[in-house]
């Protein structure tokens, strides 16, 4: 089975499909609707043979259906209908939800995505569960306020970077998982990695993709090869 896996973002929405060595990818933005991001991955991926699709979304996903527009994209992503529109299965996933089920190597795991907000998941058994880390309680506002964007501009890299360790050993206390992966454009931005973290890689957005026409049980630790070949 060919899996096209569509990770849309707020600048770029990036697409590989099995088989494939490198991604394409096609400009997005305030002005991508559903409509257009789908008539844009048609056009970019004509000469591809794909069964279904996995898309990651930069918002939130509940049972598989988009529930709230994107912040940086426009609007019309609630209810739209993305199997008639590819006309073919479509399994659609939070895209740090997507990054956390790629970068998944057993037991339990916490993806914290650095990004504009913070995106986070849990990776429990092979099962996918999305968490909404990012508007709890913290200091005088929420985690993103700190850890996201808006607090590394207003705060600087080194306070930023000191709420970055407290938050992420927080939540290691009360999650107590056995792996931490902290992806995102900006966690290439910390000079050291908390204790007990490793850094993630924006390809494994593509093999948690893959991954999700797999039974849970069968997800077994994988890796992309340099290329970006599943």
């Amino acid at each position: 089975m060919n899996v096209l896996v569509v990770d849309i973002g707020g600048t770029n929405v990036k697409v590989l499909v099995t088989g494939q060595a490198e991604p394409r990818k096609i400009p997005s933005g305030p002005l991508m609707t559903p409509e257009r991001m789908v008539a844009e991955v048609l056009k970019a991926t004509e000469d591809w043979q794909y069964d279904v699709v996995s898309i990651g979304y930069p918002g939130r996903v509940h049972h598989a259906h988009v529930v709230a527009d994107p912040h940086n994209l426009a609007a019309g992503w609630v209810r739209y209908d993305f199997e008639a529109a590819f006309g073919r299965p479509v399994k659609l996933l939070n895209d740090a939800a997507m990054q956390a089920l790629g970068s998944y190597q057993g037991g339990l795991l916490l993806f914290l995505g650095l990004g504009t907000g913070l995106g986070s998941a849990l990776v429990a058994d092979g099962v996918v569960v999305p968490l909404e880390l990012a508007h709890l309680s913290y200091a005088k506002g929420t985690f993103e306020d700190y850890v996201g964007l808006r607090g590394l501009k207003r705060l600087g890299k080194k306070k930023w970077r000191q709420h970055i360790a407290f938050v992420v050993a927080r939540l290691i206390e009360a999650l107590h998982p056995d792996d931490v992966v902290l992806g995102g454009g900006n966690a290439k931005k910390l000079k050291e990695l908390p204790p007990g973290c490793r850094l993630g890689e924006n390809a494994n957005a593509f093999l948690g993709g893959f991954r999700l026409w797999e039974e849970a049980g069968d997800r077994k630790p994988i890796t992309l090869a340099k290329t970006g070949t599943p």
